[in-house]
This record gives C-alpha cells, sequence and structure tokens, in this order.
C-alpha cells in the first residue's frame, strides 16, 4: 500500500468565555457539519477551532489506517512532509496553527513580542510567557468582524483628548499638551508623546480610573438617553466594552487604538509589537507557532503593563493600512492570497463557481491545512488511502508536493481556506 500523506483531520475546540455560544458561532457550526456525531450544546461557548500541531490542541488523524494518532506525532514521524524548505527553516516543526475564531465579548488588549524579545521574557518568566518565538498573526473575516488594531493618527487621539475630559484627566496635562503640540513633521516627537500618553493611562491608579470611567459612562449614558450624538466620545464602543469589562482600564484604549471593521474576505495582519483587541464577529486566523502574549486590558488574565507600554510600536497610522490585501493568484484566477510580510505563513483563499465540476487543488513544496468553509466534493489524491468526502467543516492535511483533484458535486460552488508557509 503507497504511503498515505494526505488525511481527513478532528480538530481540537477551545471554549473560552469570549466566544459565540452553541449554534450561533461559527466554530460550533463548522464542527457540526463536519462531524453529524457531534453534540452542540446550546449554552456552551464555542470560541476557537484548532487545526495544527499545538500540544494544546494538537489535531486528531481520522483516518486508522494510520499508526499515529496525532498531526504533531505524525509529522515528527514523517518531517520531510513539511518540504525542504520549511523542514529546514522550521526545525522539522510546522511553522504555523490555523484557527477558527467566534468571537462575541472582546479579547483582551495585548501585543505579541518579537523574537529577541520573546527569547528575553521567555527565560525571565517562564510561566508566563512559555516559548521563545514570535507570534505574529493574521485574520480573515469569514462574517463582518470588528477589531482594534495599532495606534490611531494622532488628530483623531487629541480629538478625544478634547472631547473625552475623564480621558484627559488620567492622562494629566501635561502629556495631552505634549502631544497636542508634536508636529507630524517629527515622528520619533510624536511616538514619543503618543508612548508617554499611552503609558499615563495604563499606569494610573486603578480608583482614580474607575472613578473616572465611571463618571465617564454616566455621561454618556445620559447624552444617548437624550439622543445626543455621542460620537466625538465613541460612546457606543464604550458602553459595549464597558458593559463586558466593568471597571476595566482597557476601556480606554478605545480612544488610542484604530476601530477596524472587515467585510467577509477582508484580511488585517498583525505584525510584532502591534496593540489589538479582536472585539466582534468570526474570522480563519493563521499565527506563528507560539503562545506568547502580553496582555494590558479587557481581560482576567495576567496582565503585564509594564512590558506592553515598553514594547508597543507607537507608530500612529489610519485604520486602513491595517487591512492586508487579497492578491489574485497569477497561475489560478480561482486563488487569492494572502501573504504577510513574515515566512511564517500564507493563507489562501479558493473560491471554485458552481460551473465547475473537477477542480485541482495543485501541489506546493510546503505542507498546508485545508479547512472546506462552503461546498461538497468528493477528493481523490494518489497520497489517500481512499476517497474523501469533503463538505463544510471539513479539515484536510496535505503534506508538501501532493495534490488533490476535487470532484464538485455542490450546485453553488466551494469556499476553501489553505494555511501554508511559502518560504
Amino acid at each position: 500500500m503507497a504511503e498515505i500523506r494526505v488525511f481527513p483531520l478532528s480538530c481540537v475546540v477551545q471554549n473560552y468565555s469570549w466566544g459565540k455560544v452553541g449554534l450561533e458561532s461559527e466554530v460550533a457550526k463548522l464542527v457540526a457539519s463536519g462531524d453529524p456525531l457531534v453534540q452542540i450544546q446550546p449554552d456552551q461557548p464555542y470560541a476557537e477551532l484548532w487545526m495544527g500541531t499545538h500540544p494544546r490542541g494538537d489535531a486528531l488523524i481520522r483516518d486508522n489506517r494510520i499508526p499515529q494518532k496525532t498531526l504533531g506525532q505524525w509529522i515528527a514521524d514523517n518531517p520531510a512532509c513539511l518540504g525542504a524548505k520549511v523542514k529546514d527553516a522550521f526545525q522539522g516543526h510546522l511553522p504555523f496553527l490555523f484557527k477558527v475564531l467566534s468571537v462575541n465579548t472582546a479579547l483582551s488588549v495585548q501585543a505579541h513580542p518579537n523574537k529577541e524579545l520573546a527569547a528575553k521574557l521567555h527565560a525571565q518568566f517562564p510561566e508566563h510567557y512559555p516559548d521563545a518565538n514570535h507570534k505574529p498573526e493574521m485574520a480573515i473575516a469569514l462574517t463582518p468582524f470588528e477589531g482594534m488594531c495599532g495606534f490611531r493618527p494622532v488628530e483623531e487621539i487629541v480629538s478625544f483628548l478634547q472631547n473625552v475630559p475623564e480621558l484627559r484627566a488620567l492622562i494629566g496635562e501635561v502629556a495631552a499638551e505634549q502631544l497636542e503640540r508634536s508636529g507630524s513633521d517629527d515622528p520619533r516627537g510624536v511616538s514619543a508623546a503618543l508612548r508617554v500618553c499611552f503609558t499615563r493611562l495604563m499606569k494610573s491608579e486603578k480608583k482614580f480610573f474607575v472613578d473616572q470611567l465611571n463618571m465617564l459612562v454616566k455621561r454618556i449614558s445620559q447624552e444617548a438617553a437624550e439622543g445626543k450624538d455621542t460620537s466625538g466620545s465613541n460612546g457606543e464602543l464604550l458602553l459595549r466594552l464597558h458593559s463586558q469589562y466593568p471597571g476595566d482600564i482597557g476601556c480606554f484604549t478605545i480612544y488610542f487604538l484604530n476601530l477596524v471593521r472587515l467585510e467577509p474576505g477582508e484580511a488585517m495582519f498583525l505584525g510584532a509589537n502591534e496593540p489589538h483587541a479582536y472585539l466582534h464577529g468570526d474570522c480563519v486566523e493563521v499565527m506563528a507557532c507560539s503562545d506568547n502574549t502580553v496582555r494590558a486590558g479587557l481581560t482576567p488574565k495576567f496582565i503585564d503593563v509594564l512590558t506592553l507600554c515598553e514594547m508597543l510600536n507607537y507608530t500612529p497610522a489610519p485604520s486602513s493600512s491595517k487591512i492586508l490585501p487579497a492578491v489574485q493568484s497569477q497561475l489560478d484566477p480561482h486563488v487569492y492570497l494572502y501573504d504577510p510580510p513574515v515566512p511564517d505563513f500564507t493563507i489562501m483563499r479558493i473560491e471554485i463557481p458552481a460551473s465547475i465540476k473537477l477542480y485541482l487543488i495543485s501541489a506546493m513544496d510546503s505542507a498546508s491545512i485545508l479547512l472546506v468553509i462552503q461546498g461538497t466534493a468528493v477528493g481523490t489524491s494518489t497520497a489517500a488511502a481512499s476517497e474523501m468526502s469533503l463538505r463544510r467543516g471539513s479539515v484536510l492535511f496535505i503534506s508538501a508536493n501532493e495534490s488533490i483533484s476535487l470532484h464538485l458535486s455542490s450546485p453553488d460552488g466551494m469556499l476553501l481556506f489553505r494555511a501554508c508557509c511559502l518560504l
């Protein structure tokens, strides 16, 4: 029997409290349709689906002819499946973790360290920073998706400082005026002033910021009840985050960070030291294999304000600059590439129209993971033991240099996402 190098996976669900509940969750819907035997609990959050080899969520192999139980074990025994370049560059490990996220309430305000800082944090505080790798991430919306990412243009922050007296009180007059005076002709001066303002906010005394936050919430609630426009104080988002995390300093970060809204198919790339927080919606996400997260608000978890304020990239930029465009492949018009400025991962969005009944998932010199979002097909491959039936929620591992023929059977075509590493 030929060696099996293409096979279906059964992936791990994480039930974090911020996830969408029951069948409201895209994660739950994908899992339920991918495996009809799974029972979805209507009151349980289904936050993340992990497709990869992470030790806290190593995917199970759904093929009993393969002796290894998990993808991580199989790759360890068959490292050539990664592709020659990937195997050498990433020491025989799959370099990415592929996920689906269903976000109901905000995730923490956080940033991920670069490699140099990750190594230092891991050496000093291994209980909080479990590895020495960087953790760039990319999110692609499946439904309308909202997140905060990167520092707003200075004029927007200054406008909030002038319209939100409670914010100005926390930052202090000296720091606020320094930011107001900083000119666009001096980017280093702007970044320095921004760092002082954000650090002043994040380090404010708990009692003081809770008092100011309560005053702000009370004022905006009254203005909203009177039918006034509260957009000058970012009122709608403030009330929403305060209802989720009352008394949390993270509520004030909305005045510093861009609000990014993605339509389905749009992507946002989060590089090292970029402050961000996902707020609501469903997305596919891919990241480097790491658990290093520096948090500072909107969370009950360990927060490390000092490290966060030190490490952040204080370069202001408009929210439009955070959106990573997909580029149509020159080799295949049905493939759109999301290729971020890091080597660890790339995602392909594959849209097969209903008119096509036979489609080739092409071979590449990298292992990849394929997720079906929409449509049905039967997949055949010389590297698979038998035909594979693919439907919404199916996940396949494809070794490097292997291809799959899809025989489509759905009247409305297919939508697939494929995570890989293009070195």
